[in-house]
Parts: C-alpha cells; structure tokens; sequence
C-alpha cells in the first residue's frame, strides 16, 4: 500500500521521538518550517490516528514481572484467544504468529500470586487453548523509551541534538502511586502532549506540582514518552520475532550487540526454553534473510534460533497502572 506521507512528516516524527512534548517552535526550528506548519500537521496526523504522543508506563519500576507467552491454538480459535487477551489491561503486543495457530503477547503480573493464577490457572483452562509457553522478562536491552524510530527517523545529528532535551538524573528506589499519580498516568496515555493546566484539572493538582510530579516519575523510570504512529510513517516493514538460544557466558554480550541493530525494535534475556528474545523489523522477506545470514549469525556462541513472522497484531502498547 503507497504511502501518503512525505518528508515533513517523517521529520515531525523524528523530532516528537527525541522530545514527545518539545514545543512546536522549538520543532518548528529544528526543521525549518514554520510553527503553524508544525501545528497543522501534527493536528492533521493526530486526528486520523496515524500518529500520536503517548505517556507510556515502565511496569517493572513499579514492581511488576512482565511476561513474554506464546500460546498455541486449534487453527479456527487462535483470532478469538487473541482478541480476548487483547482485552485485558495487562496485555501488550498481542499478535498472531506462525501460520495463525500461535499468539504471542505481553502480560504483566503485579504479584507471585498474580503469576501462578495466570500460568497455571486461567489461560490453560481458555477453550481451544493447547499449550502455554511463559518466559519472565530478566533485563531488556532495548525498548520502553528507546524507539525503533530513533534507528530509522531522517533527522541529521544537527537536528537531532537541537532537539534533545537536558537528561533527567535517575533516581532508584521503589515508587507509591496514589490516585493523582494514576489519574495523572491515565490522561498522558491517551495524550502525552496534554497542557498542565489540563492535567492539573484532571488530577486536582496545581500546574506547577503536575510539571514536579510528572519530572519525579520520569527520574523514578515510571514514565517516558512513547509514539503510536502508522508504520508507514517510516516505511516500516513486516515484524518478526526471533527466540535465540545464546551460551549464558556471552548472553549479555549477544543482548547488547542486538541491541544496536537497525532492525532490532526491542530486545531482552529470558527465562525458559531460549533465553534471548526480539522483535525485529525488515523490509520484506529477502532483507530478513540478509538479517539472520549476516547480523544475527555474527552474533556470539548462538546454538538456536527460531524465527516467527507475525501476520497480525491484535493489540500494541498497553499503558494502564
């Protein structure tokens, strides 16, 4: 299917990847255009759904486990299970796979007990449900906050750094969130770039503790900014997941090697079968075939791999808290 985005558009989404709030002059300078044209353009991206500013949620700041299943189906249930996983608030990235009898999706679990009712009790007893396959999320080497869009967006460096915001300290620790900080986390995920006049309304907050509390959940590694946009924004081809074997010695290594792909969308270590998992995106099927013969077989003391194109996404991010 032909495009109907040009350049400007490809740029606007390069600059909203590096600051998701940037103000349109600060994006308007950065691109040579003007802040109406900024405004206008994103207004007209926004309200067709091709592209959005989003406040995504890092579960695993808050304590969570999240959880990578691949759950195989009778051919004729597996677009049902899909799309009831696809309803619950836990699950992200829920796809269909391998000819359509597997999906795979992300489930976050809150406690042990979550865990144990979830694998050992709810989806096995799904109708039409043949097996379960869970691997725990140990470390993830790219994804969250760092973007595919960030590998393939046009901008040169110049821009680039014009855009960049300071860099925020981290600050570790456990984080409480009370209902202002959740109807906070609510509100940026339907619209990362919401004024603070119209957060501080949402949570009954003053504007300037909205702008401290949002920058205090940024520090913790609770929020970041994230884009929802159409792939072909980007030219972005068909996804695949790969489950790699990697010996444990060179496991880190291997993760971080992968993590700098060009086509590596996320990446993380495992528990399970294999222990080295990826979403990756190429242009068709000879260019992932170029992948997997050059970059995935320089990769160090790999025993397996396991390729799974996905036919459909059912679901993608999902922010909830």
């Amino acid at each position: 299917m032909e495009s109907d985005y040009d350049e400007l558009d490809r740029r606007l989404v390069h600059a909203l990847q590096i600051d998701g709030r940037a103000p349109f002059s600060t994006i308007a300078a950065a691109l040579g255009v003007s802040d109406r044209t900024v405004a206008r353009r994103y207004a007209a991206l926004r309200s067709t759904g091709a592209l959005r500013v989003l406040g995504g949620v890092d579960p695993t700041a808050l304590g969570a486990v999240l959880w990578l299943l691949r759950v195989r189906c009778a051919p004729n249930a597996s677009v049902a299970v899909a799309e009831a996983l696809a309803r619950r608030p836990d699950t992200s990235w829920v796809s269909l796979t391998s000819g359509g009898t597997e999906i795979t999706c992300s489930v976050r679990t809150e406690t042990d007990a979550d865990s144990e009712a979830l694998l050992l009790a709810r989806l096995p007893r799904t109708p039409r449900v043949e097996g379960v396959s869970a691997h725990s999320v140990l470390h993830s080497f790219y994804g969250g906050p760092d973007s595919l869009i960030a590998k393939l967006g046009p901008l040169d460096a110049t821009a680039v750094e014009a855009l960049r915001p300071p860099p925020l300290p981290h600050r570790p620790g456990p984080v409480r969130l009370d209902d202002g900080d959740r109807r906070l986390l609510a509100a940026l995920a339907a619209d990362g770039r919401a004024g603070f006049e119209q957060l501080a309304a949402v949570t009954g907050w003053s504007p300037t503790t909205v702008r401290r509390r949002m920058t205090e959940l940024r520090e913790r590694g609770v929020l970041y900014l994230d884009l929802d946009c159409d792939p072909r924004l980007l030219g972005i081809g068909t996804r695949t997941l790969l489950w790699l074997s990697v010996a444990p010695p060179h496991l880190e290594e291997a993760g971080e090697t992968l993590a700098g792909h060009p086509e590596v969308a996320f990446a993380c270590a495992t528990t399970g079968p294999t222990n080295l998992y990826a979403s990756v995106v190429c242009a068709d099927h000879r260019a992932l075939y170029r992948y997997l013969t050059t970059r995935v077989a320089a990769l160090p003391a790999v025993t397996h791999v396991e390729t799974a194109p996905v036919i459909r996404t059912v679901k993608q991010a999902a922010n909830r808290v």
